[in-house]
């Protein structure tokens, strides 16, 4: 199984849309909990590791954001 390295401040793309048709999400907070903003209309969800690491997609690569 392979081990995906992301962190704070991380830009990653899910599988599934969020409703206001946003796929990118900035990790916020990390822990046993993940909390996660959209790039699009900046709502926020916590989700647990476990749920997160199954619906993660890809990190997107320095997206440039400051």
């Amino acid at each position: 199984m392979e081990v995906r390295k992301y962190g704070l401040g991380d830009v990653v793309r899910m599988k599934k849309p969020h409703p206001c048709g946003g796929y990118e999400w900035e990790i916020t907070r990390m822990g046993a909990d993940i909390k996660i903003r959209c790039c699009k209309c900046n709502r926020q969800v916590m989700l647990p590791r476990s749920k997160f690491e199954k619906r993660i997609k890809r990190i997107i690569p320095d997206s440039g954001q400051t």
